[in-house]
């Protein structure tokens, strides 16, 4: 059986080498499993610790993905075995999210540079992957999105971090539409930092592994960046439909009213634009409670740090594996695949700010300290460039 998660070891022109992990499951889109979190963890830290690592490669085998998203059939099993009600009793899912989100939290702050190749769709935990590394190349072919909206979850992974810090109204536009953006759109945003065409890969080994790297990552994050500069096309990256419709985006969707921010975005359902009419339609057709859940989370997280959203993202996807919308949402596009889900609350005027706090209650015993307690308590400096 082949390993979920592949690793190489490229020489270059020095003594100095770059480690590559290759996300190995082309048949679910590179979903990341448990597993591939545990591989990748432990991998990490032997390149961290091995002095002739200069820096570290992502990417996803096949064509098609980075990586799609996470387990979401282990997840619903899960959910499923768990007949008590009660959260912490999903021991399945405090494994996932505990071990998924500290790989993100270690990707985030690696002393090495990491280049992810976010070829394809980068959705969910690709984007939880991709989100911290130091060098984020998008291509052609890159179908960027936080989707979680139509399973019934809210964008984790570090997503509400993200989110929280993109200009007024557009981190809330995409929790709320799933909408996926391509190179360019992922480009102004400065969720990405390189664009690249999808059949330079090859072109992209070649020079890693023809440069002569230094000891000391500082360097090499510099000498990566001018790399990656000089083999991006001369052409200008063409705007995307978020920057086409960038003003009309933060003018409905920024402030506290979320009513009001609902009511302009299915509104668009009859916008000429179908990138607008498919972002509204899949907003109109999400979980009510996601969105509510959405809304409140990127307003508790603004200001927090990156470890902080971590350990309030760990609650509330616990309490997501009890109240129900995640299990439907999954039930209805993965398993049964009828695309009907059933969402409790059914409507966004039952989807209250009252109900919505249950979420943020601590699910564990009062003797119990927050599982990722350990984790810093400060954001590294610059991880999203678009601040």
């Amino acid at each position: 059986m082949n390993s979920p998660v592949l690793f190489q070891v490229l020489d270059t022109a020095n003594h100095m080498k770059v480690g590559v992990a290759t996300l190995n499951s082309p048949q679910t889109l590179n979903g990341l499993s448990l597993d591939m979190c545990n591989l990748l963890a432990e991998q990490l830290s032997v390149w961290q610790d091995d002095d002739t690592i200069a820096l570290v490669v992502f990417r996803g085998a096949g064509e098609k993905a980075f990586c799609a998203g996470g387990d979401l059939h282990g997840l619903y099993k899960a959910m499923q075995e768990n007949t008590s009600g009660e959260a912490w009793n999903n021991t399945y899912a405090r494994k996932f999210f505990d071990d998924e989100y500290r790989l993100d939290y270690q990707i985030h702050t690696y002393p090495k540079p990491i280049l992810c190749w976010g070829n394809g769709i980068v959705m969910g935990g690709g984007v939880g992957l991709m989100m911290g590394a130091s060098h984020r190349v998008v291509t052609d072919t890159t179908r960027f999105a936080m989707p979680e909206i139509s399973i019934g979850l809210f964008p984790d992974v570090g997503g509400t971090w993200m989110l929280a810090r993109l200009p007024g109204g557009t981190g809330l536009f995409l929790a709320l539409t799933g909408a996926q953006l391509g190179a360019g759109d992922c480009r102004f945003l400065g969720l990405a930092d390189y664009t690249l065409g999808s059949g330079q890969w090859d072109e992209l080994v070649g020079k890693l592994q023809a440069s002569n790297w230094s000891d000391a990552s500082g360097d090499n994050d510099l000498a990566l960046r001018r790399l990656l500069v000089g083999m991006q096309p001369s052409a200008d990256i063409s705007s995307g439909p978020l920057q086409q419709h960038y003003s009309l985006i933060r003018q409905s969707c920024d402030g506290t009213d979320f009513d009001a921010i609902c009511a302009a975005i299915m509104a668009w359902s009859g916008h000429e634009d179908p990138w607008l009419q498919r972002a509204a339609n899949t907003f109109k057709s999400g979980a009510p409670g996601s969105a509510r859940l959405s809304f409140a989370l990127l307003e508790r997280v603004r200001l927090l740090s990156l470890a902080e959203v971590f350990r309030q993202e760990y609650i509330v996807s616990l309490h997501c594996g009890v109240q129900g919308d995640f299990q439907e949402g999954i039930r209805a596009l993965l398993i049964d695949k009828d695309k009907q889900p059933k969402w409790n609350p059914a409507t966004l005027e039952q989807a209250t700010d009252t109900w919505v706090q249950r979420f943020f209650e601590t699910p564990w015993p009062d003797l119990v300290s927050h599982p990722l307690t350990s984790l810093e308590h400060t954001a590294p400096d610059g991880v999203v460039a678009a601040l």
